[in-house]
């Protein structure tokens, strides 16, 4: 080979590693880049296992979290709760669609999370139980005395669970890139949550549920007995049994009837059948009200009396009477979500 195709030869060469070197190089730029959008989002999911929310606001575009704010999940009186429960939480990328031309991203996280869809439920109740206790015992609780309460009853339910329910779910993440590095456009309603333990806010679901109580009272239907059922129901909360029923009148002299039964507390705390038992009687399908009966009796008393746990009283509830058609009567303990825990009696008044 001539000296002057060997000069030719070496020429080639280097021009073929300068664009080896200028394609290995652009595609390692393409990497990197395509790399920081997926690490932005790592950092606001770890964030989010913080309750970091200084970082998860640096990472916003919109820089704006008041949607945690709605859900109570910065609320101080919480702070324990939220951060036992995100401090679960995992998730996996599974997804990166990348365009550094127009500097955008949309980044997809597997996420597993807490449901705390039954502890909600249990506080509730329980809050409800404590807040009518509290009420008919002349306790009057100041705004902050109550969320304190709400708070303490949050906490023992969920160290209480005895095992952890896990929801899942996938969330594209929209980031665009900025002068201050990659961020997420804003804050969606599935990462709160997430974060919320599918809750949508504390006091939004005490106020629900009080609405839907209310709703249930004034268009609840009569129940369905036979002649063989009886008023028996045990709970977590408290057992009672059917004893016999009279028939009598109120103090303005209408027929009434008086319901009694054994009440028995398995609570942990002092409790009564005024705050454990809902106990309804039915003329001709429409719900009865309830009466004073004109001679007293120490059994009426004992519905609002507070027992210790497992003592049994007996008590009576009054209920006015349009003829003298059998009644229906169901017990269900109050403010529970659980419709299927009833009981139900056929009364003959005459």
């Amino acid at each position: 080979m001539s000296k002057k195709n060997k000069k030719s030869h070496a020429g080639l060469i280097v021009i073929l590693v300068i664009l080896v070197l200028a394609v290995a190089g652009g595609t390692a730029f393409y990497l990197y880049q395509r790399q920081q959008p997926k690490k932005t989002a790592e950092q606001f999911l770890d964030s989010m296992q913080k309750m970091d929310f200084t970082t998860m606001e640096s990472l916003l575009q919109s820089s704006d979290l008041s949607a945690l704010d709605n859900a109570d999940i910065r609320n101080a009186a919480y702070t324990d709760f939220f951060t036992a429960i995100n401090q679960k939480m995992t998730y996996k990328i599974t997804g990166n669609r990348f365009d550094i031309q127009n500097g955008t991203a949309s980044v997809t996280a597997h996420i597993t999370y807490v449901d705390g869809t039954n502890i909600y439920k249990e506080t509730i109740t329980e809050f409800l139980r404590q807040i009518v206790a509290s009420a008919y015992s002349g306790a009057q609780l100041s705004e902050e005395e109550t969320q304190e309460k709400l708070a303490s009853i949050l906490n023992e339910k969920a160290k209480s669970s005895e095992k952890d329910e896990f929801s899942e779910a996938d969330i594209i993440y929209p980031l665009i890139k900025t002068n201050e590095g990659w961020k997420i456009v804003s804050l969606d309603d599935a990462t709160v949550k997430i974060m919320s333990a599918n809750f949508k806010s504390v006091e939004d679901e005490i106020n629900n549920s009080l609405n839907n109580m209310d709703n249930d009272s004034s268009s609840s239907s009569s129940p369905e007995a036979t002649e063989s059922d009886t008023l028996n129901l045990t709970t977590d909360k408290f057992t009672i049994k059917y004893k016999k029923h009279t028939i009598t009148k109120d103090f303005a002299g209408n027929p009434c009837i008086m319901i009694y039964y054994d009440y028995t507390n398995h609570s942990s705390s002092a409790s009564s059948a005024m705050v454990d038992v809902n106990l309804k009687a039915y003329q001709h399908g429409e719900v009865c009200d309830a009466a004073i009966p004109e001679n007293n009796d120490d059994a009426i008393d004992h519905y609002t009396a507070e027992i210790q746990p497992e003592q049994t009283v007996t008590v009576c509830q009054a209920f006015t009477l349009t003829d003298e058609s059998d009644v229906t009567v169901q017990v269900q303990e109050a403010f529970s979500f659980d419709e299927d825990a009833t009981a139900s009696q056929i009364l003959k008044v005459k």
